[in-house]
């Protein structure tokens, strides 16, 4: 017995010293690297950018004429179909005219009586006076013959005016264009009764080339835009909710004389010609006043900058590793961002891959710098054209 269990005991020692032999090479193998997060980069350039203002405007008829009856009667033929683009003048409905044109008839005839009887009473005045003077006739005579005479010329006067209207109303019975324009929806048909001044309308007339956008800026933006309140300041408009629509080009027409108290804002209107009909009355659009350049910017792409608990900033790359830097963003303008303070041009920023970065981590660059021999690609990720829309936003996530 004393012999076995001296042989059973033997082998833990032996144990003991592999066991710690292996956990010295273990702590002797190095560790492996961090990996490294692939990024996209470029360089924040320094660079001349329209100071833009952006808004969401209403497109509004130049002009909105609702065509009403002036006379009274059976509306016998309408010219046009709902909405039919017509000319200024157009004929648009006949009423009619045959009431009217009775009533004219006897006008001429009313005006060509008394003109008969004021050349007769003319010519018995005249005569009485004659005698009157040579001593054959009586002075009371003269000048009953000159009353007869003077009520004679104001009747005639009376018809002239009843003459006037008679025709106002013959013409009147042939409803015309006053503008051009495109029809809304024809309200009276034909074979009904119209009545002058009537509060519904035959139909309405909207101009829509040109046209007008109604939008609305900041007040804080008032003393830069009275600034260059004599200059054509020019206003890009782009159809809401699409990011293909063409751009169109207008002109500020009017900015309005007071600011709005509840809203804070001044209501601005802008004038396009719309020679092709894009703009429609009462659809949304995003508005884009140009209110000048600024010279020698800093800017980066827009989805460059991050928002964090203690800010906005961007990460940069020196020697290989991500730094987080604080900056400060004066505005956007469409896919940049100008930068106020916090980076100076030809900083290397990232611009995708963000998320997966955090202070000092090892970074490798995958696009943009690499690819661009060393030099910026910071025009390839989408500079702002002259006429380009507002800013999407930016991304976000907390601090690392």
């Amino acid at each position: 017995m004393l012999v076995r269990n001296t042989y059973v005991n033997r082998p833990i020692p032996i144990l003991v010293v592999v066991l710690a032999a292996g956990v010295s090479a273990c702590a002797q193998r190095p560790a492996p690297p961090p990996q490294k997060v692939p990024v996209s980069v470029v360089h924040a350039e320094r660079r001349d950018v329209p100071l833009t203002v952006a808004a969401t405007g209403t497109v509004e008829p130049a002009r909105t004429v609702s065509v009403t009856a002036q006379v009274g009667g059976l509306l016998q033929h309408v010219h046009f179909a709902e909405g039919d683009e017509v000319r200024e003048g157009q004929v648009l409905f006949e009423i009619d005219s045959r009431p009217y044109e009775a009533a004219l008839a006897q006008a001429h005839a009313n005006l060509s009586r008394d003109l008969a009887q004021l050349a007769n009473a003319s010519r018995e005045a005249e005569r009485a006076r004659t005698l009157a003077a040579g001593g054959l006739g009586t002075t009371e005579d003269a000048q009953a013959k000159q009353a007869s005479e003077d009520a004679l010329t104001a009747t005639v006067r009376a018809d002239s005016a009843a003459l006037m209207s008679s025709r106002l109303n013959y013409e009147y019975a042939t409803v015309r264009a006053p503008i051009s324009g495109r029809t809304g929806s024809l309200l009276v048909k034909e074979g009904n009764l119209v009545s002058a001044g009537s509060p519904q309308p035959l139909v309405t007339i909207n101009q829509i080339r040109p046209i007008l956008v109604r939008f609305a800026i900041p007040a804080r933006n008032l003393t830069e835009l009275q600034r260059r309140g004599n200059e054509a300041l020019r206003v890009i408009a782009r159809q809401g909710g699409r990011d293909d629509a063409p751009t169109l080009e207008g002109v500020l027409s009017f900015f309005d004389n007071h600011v709005d108290s509840a809203t804070g804002t001044v209501l601005l209107k802008a004038r396009y010609a719309n020679t092709d009909g894009q703009l429609w009355p009462g659809e949304f659009v995003d508005v884009t006043l140009v209110l000048g350049i600024q010279q020698g910017a800093t800017v980066v792409p827009a989805q460059a900058v991050m928002s964090g608990q203690r800010g906005t900033y961007v990460f940069t790359i020196e020697g290989g590793l991500a730094k987080q830097q604080p900056v400060t963003v004066a505005r956007t303008t469409d896919s940049l961002a100008v930068i106020g303070s916090g980076l100076e041009p030809g900083a290397t920023v990232v611009i995708d891959g963000q998320l997966r970065l955090s202070q000092n981590a090892a970074v490798e660059i995958k696009s943009g710098l690499a690819s661009d021999n060393g030099r910026s690609s910071l025009g390839a990720s989408g500079a702002l054209p002259a006429d380009s829309a507002p800013a999407r936003g930016r991304a976000k996530r907390g601090d690392p």
